[in-house]
């Protein structure tokens, strides 16, 4: 079986990618919980794609497996496409989802109904340990409501109403958000990768 390792300690990552991956292929899904030693590197890049690829080919050099490493988060263009690259951080280091919102919130508050608007992003990068190999990106495009709505999902997921739904991420049951969210659109472009790396493999074995 293959190791594919998840470059992330996010539990909410996790078990979006392995919902939608597993049942396609017979990896062996991994994330950084299973290297308690590991220190990722600093997320210095100044877009999605940089952040995913300096995560992806780090773990992937420094664990010796196949990696997939995701860096996403939501870009509100009226607002100098902040939160951006610092979804995670938004209102400063060590700062929860809660307080992430309530800056965005705050900061929404001086926009008109039309400006509020954004798209989420979500941008992979896989790496063997020979460096890059593919690199993907997945946005979807909604509304910013101005009250948090819904138990479920995370990050700004509460806030963040799909165009053409009437439910916000929070909302809608999670195999649905599975089919349409930003990370769905970029792992469905991996995929073809993804299927040459079992092929691959399962030739090797039967030779």
């Amino acid at each position: 079986m293959i190791k594919l390792v998840l470059a992330t300690t996010n539990l909410h990552k996790i078990r979006e990618i392995r919902a939608m991956l597993k049942p396609l292929y017979h990896f062996d899904f991994l994330t950084l919980h299973d290297y308690p030693n590991y220190v990722p590197p600093k997320e210095t890049g100044e877009s999605f794609e940089e952040n995913a690829f300096i995560k992806a080919t780090h773990a992937a050099h420094a664990l010796r497996e196949w990696v997939l490493a995701d860096d996403s988060g939501l870009v509100v263009p009226a607002l100098g496409d902040e939160p951006g690259v610092n979804s995670a951080r938004y209102a400063g280091l060590g700062s929860t989802d809660k307080d992430n919102r309530l800056k965005l919130l705050k900061a929404l508050e001086e926009l008109s109904d039309s400006e509020r608007v954004g798209y989420y992003v979500c941008a992979m990068a896989l790496a063997s340990p020979d460096g890059i190999q593919k690199q993907v990106k997945g946005t979807c495009e909604g509304t910013l409501l101005m009250t948090p709505r819904g138990g479920g999902g995370f990050g700004y997921d509460s806030l963040f109403q799909k165009y053409d739904y009437s439910k916000t991420f929070a909302e809608i049951d999670e195999e649905t958000k599975n089919k349409i969210s930003h990370r769905r659109k970029a792992l469905d472009k991996l995929l073809p990768t993804l299927d040459l790396l079992a092929h691959k493999h399962q030739n090797e074995l039967c030779h």
